[in-house]
């Protein structure tokens, strides 16, 4: 045997074993599916624990009970008001939809403005600032005043709740654009709108998509808000109207599909973000 084999045999690292393997490619489906096991088990032993009265705290079963009597038709009642569930949820996401991609559209413009401009950062940077710190419930009183009563308000509360962290996220990015990058543009005579075309965009694009994501985020958690009044059909007014009357099933059921459509469309991002950059953490 030669030495050269004999070292390529000893520089080798031994391959891992086939459970291992078999392991890692399931680990993230079946660690959140145990996860989601415990806490059913949990929620089933604190209901059944007679701590709380099932009006506070409805045991899983009751909660599937309402998921599917507001996902059908069921006695003459078609879902819930008249409108299922997949009905609701679909006309809150068209407003997050429009709400958020106004906001994010916005944010995205500013920011890039914003981190290339320096007197517009000091312009408009303490207003960003200040509407990131309002509650959404803050100033939706007034939009009504403004705006009435029918979609308007809503999407408007979405977009204003989803400007702030892209906008942001994006002014960051750009003013963190290495400036030699810059200049070598500047120096083999491309104009401003190719240094930010070919250096600045991309180079800020991995925090802007993550600004993206936190905006989705805020306007996810602002839907309920945004469909106090006025909000039915829609999955956030139908939690605030099953709350009115102590209907903790389907304002749960109304929560978990919130948080499940949620963590999808992030997902989606999330997907997008690493198809669209895929150097971030490589380079």
């Amino acid at each position: 045997m030669s030495t050269t084999s004999v070292q390529s045999k000893v520089s080798d690292p031994p391959s891992p074993p086939r459970e291992r393997r078999v392991w890692a490619r399931v680990r993230p489906v079946a660690l959140p599916f145990a996860s989601l096991l415990v806490f059913l088990g949990l929620w089933q032993l604190l209901a059944a624990s007679g701590t709380w009265s099932e009006t506070l705290v409805p045991p899983p079963a009751k909660v599937w009970d309402a998921f599917v009597d507001v996902s059908t038709t069921h006695d003459g009642v078609r879902g819930y008001n008249g409108t299922t569930l997949i009905e609701h949820l679909g006309i809150s996401l068209r407003r997050i939809a429009l709400g958020a991609g106004i906001g994010i559209v916005a944010g995205v413009v500013l920011g890039l403005l914003m981190g290339t401009v320096g007197w517009l950062r000091s312009l408009f940077e303490p207003w960003i600032t200040f509407l990131r710190t309002l509650p959404p419930l803050a100033y939706f009183s007034l939009l009504i005043i403004w705006l009435g009563i029918d979609e308007e308000p809503k999407v408007t509360l979405l977009a204003v709740a989803a400007f702030p962290p892209v906008a942001v996220s994006t002014t960051a990015a750009v003013a963190a654009v290495p400036k030699q990058l810059i200049e070598a543009a500047r120096a083999l005579g491309g104009s401003r709108w190719d240094v930010v075309r070919d250096v600045v965009i991309p180079s800020a694009l991995p925090e802007t998509l993550t600004g993206v994501r936190l905006a989705v985020g805020v306007a996810y958690s602002s839907l309920v808000a945004a469909e106090l009044v006025n909000g039915l059909p829609g999955i956030g007014g139908m939690v605030k109207d099953a709350a009115n009357y102590n209907n903790t099933p389907v304002v749960l059921v109304g929560i978990i599909a919130i948080g499940v459509s949620g963590l999808i469309i992030d997902g989606l991002l999330l997907r997008l973000e690493r198809t669209v950059v895929p150097w971030r953490g490589r380079a």
